[in-house]
Parts: C-alpha cells; structure tokens; sequence
C-alpha cells in the first residue's frame, strides 16, 4: 500500500559551474537569482535537456545525469513557466534560497527534536544493578536485547563483516567519535549538502558558515543526528560504551541532510545515485525530503505551483530509488513520527515546511493515501515502524497494513509502568562531544550534567551517548540486520570489490526470520502519557490506534519484529 544528502572522476553524479545561460525568451524580466530543481524526461539526451534549461533562460550549476535532475539558477522571472514548457523537461521546482551568513549567533534549530527529545527534561533515569555483559553500557541497551544482538546472540553467530558498505544518509557522521572511528571509511563518504544561513524569510537555518564554501568536512555532524542513527548500525566492540547491531561493518556518511534537519531534493537524488555507483550495501533513509511530508500529485489544497513541485519530488525521488535498487543497494527506511495510519486519509498542517519564496508557511491539507511520503512510500523501500521497550508500538510512531514493512527498538520514554517518563526508554547511542559542550550538558571536568547524556571511558579515552528516541531510531536497527544478512549471505561483488547481495534477497530474508507478532486486544490501543508541565505538574495525554491485519502482517509491526539472531541462523 502507498501514501499513495569533489567527486572522483568515476562518479556518475557531476557538480559543475557552468557559463552564465544565454538571454532567454524575450518576455522574461530580470529579478534576483533564485535557485530551481529541474528534472529532464526520462530518456531525454543530455545535450537537449541543457538546451531546455539554457532556452528557458537558466544557468545549471549542478546535474545527477543519472537520474536527469539538474540544479538551476536564473535571474528570469518567468523561468518556472518558461522551463516547464520545454519537451525535454518533465518538472520544476523551486529549490533552497541562496544566501549570505548573517551576523547572528549560531542557534540551530532541529525539525525532528520535538518527538525524539521528547521526555528527556524532568524525565527520571533508571539503573542497572546487574553487572555488564559486552561493552561497558551493554545493560543500557535494552534496544539490542529486543532484537538478539548481544554479545550471547548475533554477535558470537556473525557480527558482520567489514566489507560490507552502509550508508548513512543523513545530517553527517562524528567520524572522530572514539565509538565510531574504527568502522568509518572517511575516503568513501561524501557531503552533498550546503549550509544554509537563512531562508526565503530571513529565519536563521543552519547558522552562520563555520567552513569555506559552506560546506562541512565528511567526518562532521554539527546535528547529532546522523551520528546517533551510525552508532545504532555499527558502534564497534571495543571495550567503550556501546555496541552497534553490526558491530564489524563500515560505515560511510553519505550526507544529504543540511545541519537543521532539512533534507532536499537534489542531495538526496545524489547521496543515493553515490551509494548505488560506489557499492553500497544498504542504506538507512531516517528522514522525509522536504520541503513536503505527503507529496500529492493534484491536492485541490495546492496552488498549481505546489501540485507541480510534489509531482516532481515523487518522479526524481522514485528514479533514484529505482536507480539505486537495481544497483544492489537495500533501502530502510523510518516510518515517521506523526502517529497516524498511513494507509487512511488524514489531516496534515505541517507543510511545506520550509519556505522556497518568501512568505510561504505550512498549510492544513486532506491527505488521501494516494499522496506519497518520500522516501518511506518509495518502491523497494523497507519501512519500519518504531516500538518501545515493552515492545508495544511506540505513541509517536506511524503506522498502516500494508505501509509498515517490520518493526524495531526506537524508543517510547512513556512506555512505563506509571505512564510518566522515563529517559532510559529511549535509545542509547553515540553523541559528539562538541555539542554535548556547545549545549553545556557537560560539566568542567567532563561528566555530564543531564540524565539523557551517558559518558564512557577506556583509559584516557573517553566518549560520549545520549538518548533519543524515533522512527528515526528505529530504522538503523533494521539498516544493521541487513548489514548482517549482507555479511552471512553475500557474494563477492565483482564490480566494486567486497560483498553484495540482492536487494529482494535481503528484504526477504529480513521480513521471513522477523517475530510475528499480533496486533493488541483490543485492536483499538489506547495510549495513555503523564506529561510533565513547567510547574511541575502533569497533564493527562491520550490518543487511540487501530490496528489492522492478522499476526504474520499488520499495521503496527508489519511482518513482525526484527530479529538479528534469528537472521543469521534461519
């Protein structure tokens, strides 16, 4: 069912700064340089595709030839109007603002932080009096033991193999985490990504530039993020903290996302043609592409503008899936965090959520399952729902039979006994120490402050790990099983080196060895959270999912919940 992030010279995907365009039609005016997406019809020649884009009085400073999708500047007013008309042009849309760092404080703002802090602040912590087994914070990861990857499960049977390749499309990776180095291959990963200062409303983005050209290094995540989602997939067994799912993997930052969580089209168009053309593996999708979270091809909501640029997020986005898929690449996914069933129709309000012009706001829309969330609604995606620690489906966690494909650990610090918080019910993993400082979450001689963030040391290295908790959580552990699956069962993948394995062998293996498990009795699962106010009282929070399907695939956990151990052993 659908809802319904300098290249080698080998890379398909090519960032050039072309001349200026020749004058395009004379009813064009001249206004300020604004920035477009533009994708060519499929099949169409390069060489007709540019002539469209120089006709229409555009400038491509970017192109992905494999996928047909350019990045376009134009000082012509009537370039959206005059592109679309070009035969050899299928759709346009505005893309990010082009700007200038502002004299302001660097304070990002993350779109995600609502749910995956959720119940950090004022939440109570729990303890282990049982004594570790594995890494130093084993007994903190209640995650892993849902899904049998521990030092007695997955671990002793295949902890994977360091030729395996997965890719990390997100805000970045902390390739210097003392947690994380030892599996990051900073050589093969990429930033496709700009900062951006501000938007087309002048509102603070990812801040002032702190590198030339706007760009950060591969081995940086000024968000936390992406390093969270690659500690989950693969945290090595070293003696320090944690353990990933796949313990033994590489992991590559294939970055898409901007450091305030925004992820747009054209890098990740790029970050999955990359994966596809470099050998990589799997891929975890912990996000939507903005600036739409459905994308519907004619909402009567919609200006015929908006309807034009959705039509175009579906058309790349499933080109570069497509692309990537028949690449050997494995697809995950997040289901997301808005708490609704997919495969019905809904109310949303939360889009677009980032203006393209200025003055643009998010607006209330109907959305019928026939509008697609990119890339979780993809062709040959594998979405995951999240689950909480007594493995019910978390309160946050999207859902829909048919729409969720398995079930994992994300987290749900509301899954409690007396439904009020707790922090350790999320999911522990690797955070940058420059941002636990930046926050000031860390005291002078470096403990922490908060009891969301977790300090582990080996001798004199020390790291840091805090907890979150999401669908964003959730997926990574899915990335990790498959990174198993790839390790136990793959070949040896001639074209680039290391292993491979089908796509559909993957997922098959994947959904068959998950744990069934039924929908609650009753199917209508009422969720009940004590939410902590300012003043130190609680306020009553309920809502009610419905469940539908039969044991072996439902809407909360698809075709059950993911099992590490068992993937390796069926």
């Amino acid at each position: 069912m659908r809802r319904a992030l300098i290249f080698a010279a080998c890379a398909v995907v090519t960032a050039a700064l072309a001349a200026p365009a020749q004058a395009g039609p004379s009813s064009n005016t001249q206004g300020k340089t604004t920035e477009y997406v533009v994708l060519y019809k499929d099949g169409v020649s390069l060489d007709k595709a540019h002539s469209a884009v120089k006709a229409a009085g555009g400038t491509i400073v970017e192109e992905n030839a494999a996928i047909g999708l350019a990045t376009v500047r134009s000082t012509s007013t009537a370039f959206l109007t005059d592109a679309r008309m070009q035969s050899a042009v299928d759709g346009v849309a505005p893309n990010r603002v082009i700007g200038e760092a502002p004299k302001l404080a660097h304070a990002t703002a993350n779109k995600s932080q609502a749910v995956e802090k959720e119940g950090r602040d004022g939440g109570h912590a729990g303890s282990s009096s049982h004594k570790p087994s594995g890494e130093p914070l084993a007994d903190a990861q209640w995650d892993m033991k849902q899904i049998h990857a521990t030092a007695n499960g997955s671990y002793k049977k295949e902890p994977g193999d360091h030729r395996v390749l997965v890719g990390v499309i997100d805000t970045g990776i902390d390739g210097t985490h003392p947690d994380i180095a030892p599996n990051f291959d900073r050589s093969l990963s990429r930033n496709f990504t700009t900062d951006i200062p501000v938007d087309a409303n002048g509102t603070e983005v990812d801040g002032p530039c702190e590198h030339p050209s706007c760009v950060d290094p591969v081995d940086e995540d000024d968000n936390e993020h992406g390093t969270h989602v690659a500690s989950t997939i693969a945290s090595p067994v070293n003696g320090l903290g944690i353990a990933g799912v796949a313990p033994n993997v590489t992991l590559v930052n294939v970055r898409a996302g901007q450091d305030s969580g925004y992820f747009f089209l054209q890098p990740v168009v790029n970050a999955l043609t990359y994966s596809a053309d470099h050998g990589i593996d799997v891929v975890n999708m912990s996000f939507y592409t903005d600036p739409w979270l459905f994308n519907c091809t004619n909402n009567p909501a919609d200006s015929p503008e908006d309807q034009a640029e959705q039509r175009t997020v579906i058309k790349a986005s499933e080109r570069a899936l497509a692309y990537a898929h028949r690449h050997g690449v494995t697809l995950v996914s997040a289901a997301g965090n808005g708490a609704t069933d997919y495969t019905k129709t809904i109310i949303d309000a939360s889009s677009p959520d980032y203006p393209s012009v200025p003055g643009e706001a998010p607006y209330e829309r109907t959305i019928p399952p026939s509008c697609v969330s990119e890339p979780s609604e993809g062709q040959n995606v594998i979405a995951v729902s999240a689950l909480g620690i007594s493995t019910r489906k978390s309160y946050y966690s999207d859902y829909g039979n048919g729409y969720v494909a398995v079930s994992a650990p994300g987290g749900d610090t509301y899954d409690t006994a007396d439904g009020k918080r707790d922090v350790t019910h999320a999911i522990l993993a690797a955070y940058p120490k420059s941002l636990a400082q930046a926050r000031g979450e860390l005291n002078p001689d470096g403990t922490p402050n908060v009891p969301y963030v977790v300090e582990s040391c080996k001798g004199s290295t020390c790291a840091y790990y805090q907890y979150l908790q999401g669908t964003s959580m959730a997926s990574p552990h899915a990335t990790g099983v498959v990174a198993l699956i790839v390790s136990k069962y793959g070949q040896r993948d001639r074209a680039h080196g290391g292993l491979t394995l089908s796509p559909d062998r993957a997922e098959s293996i994947l959904e068959g060895t998950a744990t069934e498990h039924a929908c609650p009795t009753p199917r209508a699962f009422t969720y009940t959270r004590y939410v902590l106010n300012p003043d130190g009282t609680y306020s009553t929070v309920t809502a009610t999912h419905t469940c539908e399907g039969s044991k072996s695939h439902n809407g909360f956990y698809g075709h059950g919940i993911i099992d590490a151990l068992g993937a390796v052993t069926h």
